[in-house]
């Protein structure tokens, strides 16, 4: 009766080692190709994300008038081509900005998109401010922070003179 007991206390025998071998195999196949299957997803994702990182972003010289179009001391709203349009942008590839001609050969450009969340300012040449009519963010003449939510300043847009012609370099607007 004893021998009985030990007999049926021992492990089953082990399965064939073909059995054994074929299990194995369809297991680390099922297990390679859904791995390949997740980088297959996983690899246009990251380019996606990580593409910016180390793509410079274009900064090119837009013209916006001739020089004699501009009175010193008036700010103006300047239109011209964005520095990266998509083919299919149509009207969305033109933004603008405010432009003030200082002097004789001396220009400020702002870009119109408020620092705080990107809403278009206004000039309001009457008292001499830029207003974002979305939360109530003022700025000075100078583009600097008078009231309001906005963290910074206008951004602004360097801006040169080229043959006659009043040219911005324009470039990505930063948001908040």
């Amino acid at each position: 009766m004893s021998e009985m007991n030990t007999e049926n206390l021992q492990s089953p025998q082990p399965a064939a080692p073909e059995t054994i071998g074929r299990r194995r195999f369809l297991e680390s196949l099922s297990i390679g190709l859904g791995a390949l299957c997740g980088a297959v997803l996983a690899i246009p994702g990251l380019g996606f994300v990580l593409a910016p990182l180390f793509q410079k972003p274009p900064e090119l010289w837009r013209g916006v008038g001739k020089l004699d179009d501009f009175k010193i001391g008036q700010t103006v709203s300047v239109s011209f081509l964005d520095p990266s349009p998509l083919p299919w942008a149509g009207v969305t590839a033109r933004t603008a900005a405010w432009l003030r001609r200082v002097k004789t050969d001396e220009f400020i450009a702002f870009a119109v998109n408020c620092s705080h969340l990107g809403c278009p300012v206004r000039w309001l040449g009457d008292a001499n401010l830029f207003m974002c009519p979305c939360h109530g963010g003022v700025y000075y003449s100078d583009g600097s922070v008078a009231a309001g939510p906005p963290p910074r300043p206008l951004t602004r847009y360097p801006v040169r003179i080229q043959n006659g012609e009043v040219q911005i370099q324009t470039r990505p607007i930063p948001i908040a």
